[in-house]
């Protein structure tokens, strides 16, 4: 679930961050133009542990937060505010045009927060990956970071009549989902874009994700799902007679695997690789999550199809997504792919030790590959592998059924005002709401969206079937709005 990118860019990512200052207007490209961005950086002080009175008493830490009133009517116009997920904020706010332009047309102030253990928001600065440090990174504390973040910019900003209407996409969608059902005197509405409510609390089928991933490329050609099964197969049959020097050859390693853990490490990191390109098959070219090229999954088939020698055109394949620059000269195996408690991969750096623990701790992923039902090798993930994992490098014991309990599960129907939109290419689709519930938990589906990409900003290659899913999100939220404004006003 986690971003992915290059062993350089996370170097470069990890030095700057600490260098940034408080308040600045930051620049982005979009389709290869500079735009400035209308967001100014800012800090929350924000309460390290809402649930506990004893353990770090009234201790504090700075959560960053970006906000525009470019848009705003002050004290009328409503609130948008993005619940952080796990990475830094400035990669959520230039990748959800969508926000502010209907903060455009419905004059709201617009507020990304970022969530706590993420970016620069960690409460106990690099000691935050520690144990026992660690152990205030959980869902139930974002969402009181957000409530409370909300609840006081409010007051702050003179408007506390303003509808507050929560956005967030893949995990960040779940918390939208989840402040709304938690904190309904605080938010009015959410919209949820591919959000994995279900598959994520331990509903449905584990051999749904790497199903689904398969199933973009077979739609392409089913010679593409062929020539990549193949081309495991290739390479299994190497790796059992030991002919490492060959698989470093074909794959252009830098190092030769010696034993089944790099052959499995290298595994992992090529399945993820197809796993990003199914997230992002947009239809232009990105840099969200790394560079990609304008329908990755086309692109990868064709270059799978390229000829006769499959792992060479695996290797290619996979370099569409680690090497999309072309500087790296050899693969490293344990750089540019951490495994991890998510078997659709953690990415690098501090932002997937969070994650990590999340995965550990309450997000329940144990999905698995089969070479069945999916094109790639054989790779479980179990609820006991995830146990052992999990004791040995957090010292927890997961509890996969917390979600049910805690958030609801799949029974959402006595909950109200929600949106939950996914795309039929994203493979975290099928683990969220793909069927109304009511006639305030509306479910869009997208045919040709991948992974939330409604939150993304319209550009001239969208396809029809987004343009309308935003009309109608936009649609819905104004009535929200114009709901909750009027309860406000009888109050």
């Amino acid at each position: 679930m986690r971003q992915i990118m290059s062993f350089l860019t996370v170097t470069v990512a990890v030095f700057c961050a600490e260098a940034l200052p408080h308040s600045y207007f930051k620049l982005r490209k979009h389709r290869g133009v500079k735009t400035e961005s209308p967001f100014t950086e800012k800090y929350f002080t924000q309460t390290l542990d809402h649930f506990n009175f004893n353990s770090m008493g009234n201790g504090t830490f700075s959560q960053r937060y970006l906000i525009t009133d470019k848009y705003w009517e002050k004290g009328v116009g409503p609130v948008f505010f993005y619940t952080g997920n796990e990475g830094d904020i400035w990669d959520f706010a230039l990748n959800s045009g969508f926000i502010t332009e209907l903060a455009a047309q419905q004059r709201a102030l617009v507020i990304f927060a970022e969530h706590r253990y993420y970016g620069t928001s960690l409460p106990f600065g690099h000691d935050s990956f520690n144990i026992p440090e660690i152990g205030l990174l959980t869902v139930e504390q974002a969402l009181a970071d957000y409530s409370v973040m909300i609840t006081e910019l409010k007051q702050q900003l003179a408007a506390t009549q303003c509808p507050v209407i929560v956005f967030g996409g893949s995990y960040g969608g779940m918390l939208s989902v989840y402040m709304r059902l938690k904190y309904p005197n605080v938010v009015a509405g959410a919209l949820a874009a591919s959000a994995p409510i279900l598959s994520t609390a331990g509903l449905g089928d584990s051999r749904q994700f790497f199903r689904d991933v398969t199933a973009d490329f077979e739609s392409i050609a089913p010679e593409c799902r062929e020539a990549v099964r193949g081309a495991f197969h290739q390479l299994k049959e190497l790796a059992e007679n030991q002919d490492y020097s060959h698989i470093q050859s074909e794959f252009s390693l830098c190092k030769p695997p010696s034993s089944a853990q790099d052959v499995h490490q290298l595994n992992g990191l090529l399945r993820n690789a197809f796993t990003m390109m199914a997230m992002l098959d947009y239809p232009y070219s990105t840099h969200f999550m790394g560079n990609m090229p304008a329908n990755p999954v086309k692109v990868a088939c064709e270059t799978m199809l390229s000829g006769s020698d499959l792992l060479a055109n695996l290797r290619n394949t996979a370099a569409i997504v680690y090497n999309s620059t072309g500087v790296l000269t050899c693969f490293d195996l344990y750089s540019l792919y951490l495994e991890c408690a998510d078997p659709t991969g953690c990415g690098l750096g501090f932002n997937s030790m969070a994650w990590d623990y999340q995965a550990c701790t309450e997000v329940n992923l144990c999905f698995e590959s089969n070479n069945v039902t999916d094109m790639f090798p054989p790779m479980t993930f179990t609820e006991a592998e995830r146990e052992r994992y999990c004791s040995k490098r957090w010292a927890v014991v997961p509890r996969p059924d917390w979600f049910k309990t805690q958030f609801w599960g799949d029974a959402l129907s006595t909950a109200s005002n929600i949106i939950f939109s996914n795309g039929d290419l994203d493979p975290w689709a099928n683990g969220g709401v793909r069927k109304s519930l009511s006639s305030s938990l509306i479910a869009i589906n997208i045919p040709e969206g991948a992974h939330h990409l409604d939150l993304r900003g319209h550009d001239d290659a969208d396809p029809a079937s987004l343009v309308t899913a935003r009309k109608t999100e936009a649609d819905v939220i104004a009535q929200w709005v114009k709901m909750e404004r009027s309860r406000l006003l009888r109050l």
